[in-house]
């Protein structure tokens, strides 16, 4: 990874919880300076303690003009921690924002209308480097800084830009929620299992490994997961006479995976709204 204009000009990391933490620890493994990196947190763990002997600057004084303020506090702790970063807004440091449920325009009002902003939704699977994240930038971000955004969020995994912001509401309810439905697969299909006659701890152990091997194998395939559905489907076998229950259109997936997508994001509009 290029960090140059990071390593020139320095990095605020305003929140180092878990979300904070796994991009701090792979923007070191990808060849970013502790030194270039100013972490804001009150109760900061021993790990992020322990990076002070290699250089890191914790809740030390902010660097004159960084490169880039990173905000990684909860939407409800915002009104406390943000008035500490509000001197570098209408600047040409940029703001990433990895914050559920806060819009661009409520930091333009911290930070100053003429402040480049970027909103960002990663997700759990972050925390592993497994994530992927949504972004995009107010009109204030040039490309290189849009760049360097995206380039600080693919340290935790995949990315992808969006056209408009309404398109976050969706995203928390495809990828934002979404690990949150998988892990409710496993549980449930251990159950299943056990209840067909499995031993619990091993109906868990086969569920967990099949959810992460076929997610693992719809990422490499070439082919879509239609199409891997379909090979593993033999007619009238046992693949297809669980799949009739499941692609039911009234009681199966299909309709229940759109009423959650949709719930989701409708309460992602609500919590949006000021």
């Amino acid at each position: 990874m290029d960090f140059s204009d990071i390593s020139n000009r320095g990095l605020v990391l305003l929140g180092c919880g878990k979300m904070g933490s796994a991009l701090l620890q792979g923007w070191l493994a990808g060849g970013l300076n502790a030194s270039a990196v100013t972490v804001l947190d009150p109760y900061p763990s021993d790990w992020v303690k322990g990076l002070v002997a290699d250089g890191l600057n914790l809740n030390a004084d902010l660097p004159v003009a960084p490169a880039i303020c990173v905000i990684a506090v909860k939407p409800q702790m915002m009104g406390d921690a943000l008035p500490s970063l509000q001197a570098l807004g209408n600047s040409d440091t940029v703001f990433l924002s990895i914050a559920a449920g806060t819009s661009i325009s409520s930091f333009a009002d911290t930070f100053g209308s003429q402040t480049p902003i970027v909103r960002s939704m990663p997700n759990t699977p972050a925390a592993i480097g497994r994530g992927i994240t949504a972004l995009i930038g107010n009109a204030h971000v040039t490309d290189s800084g849009l760049a360097m955004a995206d380039q600080l969020l693919q340290a935790v995994g995949q990315t992808v830009h969006l056209s408009s912001e309404d398109q976050m509401d969706a995203v928390t309810g495809v990828s934002g929620s979404g690990p949150a439905y998988v892990f409710h697969l496993i549980e449930t299909l251990a159950a299943a299992g056990a209840a067909q006659g499995l031993p619990a701890d091993m109906a868990m152990k086969l569920a967990k490994a099949t959810v992460g091997g076929a997610g693992a194998l719809a990422e490499q395939a070439d082919e879509d997961p239609a199409q891997l559905r379909i090979n593993v489907t033999s007619p009238a076998g046992t693949t297809a006479a669980a799949l009739d229950v499941l692609m039911d259109t009234e009681a199966g997936f299909p309709n229940l995976l759109s009423r959650a997508v949709k719930a989701a994001t409708d309460r992602s509009k609500e919590l949006g709204k000021p």
